[in-house]
């Protein structure tokens, strides 16, 4: 465990001193959100209608935008090879890596959440169902990012087939996110919704490792 943890402290480090992929993350999905009120105008009943689905749909594409380099560097400078030659399992290994990425990409974007839904007119009662839905939901993004990156380790310019691999595995999880917090603003109970948007978390973070560390072996080979 004391490796486990070691690996998401160093990728964690890594990526805050460079800032270069969080930082690119969180101003894309600033930059998509602020976009629609341009796009569609300002009628705020229009806006509160489309809120959720805009914020979920950004929050994916912000997080896909960073997977390519969620084992790129290691590969590149052999940080990998030592990884998968090292006692703990590649597995354990790749579920590290992705709750880091997870919180340098993805919880970045909780915190910013809350500003922009208030900027896209969102009903005050779907405030808390959203970062509840994001918070459970967006562990899994990195989880089955996970297999589509070790997929396309070896390959160049693999961004766009990474994007074919992984957006169908993500639409779960933005038809349940959306569906808690439009329960929530229509007087519902959304924990229904964040049932299953858990359990599609829980069961990525148990199969996604395997998978990926199958994909990494394969492309080291």
């Amino acid at each position: 465990m004391t490796a486990f943890f070691s690996i998401i402290l160093r990728d964690c480090r890594l990526s805050w001193r460079q800032g270069a992929s969080s930082g690119m993350s969180v101003a894309f999905f600033i930059i998509v959100v602020s976009l629609f009120p341009l796009g569609i105008g300002p009628e705020a009943n229009i806006l509160s209608r489309v809120s959720v689905g805009v914020i979920w749909v950004a929050a994916l594409l912000a997080c896909l935008l960073s997977l390519d380099r969620l084992f790129q560097a290691d590969y590149e400078d052999g940080s990998l090879d030592q990884l998968v030659l090292s006692v703990m399992p590649l597995e354990m290994t790749v579920l590290a890596k992705s709750i880091a990425h997870w919180m340098t990409t993805a919880l970045p974007l909780i915190v910013i959440a809350p500003l922009l839904s208030v900027f896209m007119n969102m009903p005050a009662e779907g405030m808390w169902p959203l970062l509840s839905a994001m918070l459970i939901g967006t562990p899994g993004l990195s989880f089955i990012g996970s297999i589509g990156a070790g997929l396309t380790l070896s390959l160049r310019r693999g961004g766009v087939l990474l994007s074919l691999l992984v957006l169908p595995l993500y639409i779960p999880f933005l038809i349940f996110g959306v569906m808690a917090v439009d329960a929530a603003i229509g007087g519902f109970e959304p924990a229904p919704h964040l049932m299953i948007l858990g359990a599609f978390t829980l069961t990525s973070m148990v199969l996604a490792p395997w998978a990926a560390a199958a994909a990494l072996r394969l492309g080291l080979e």
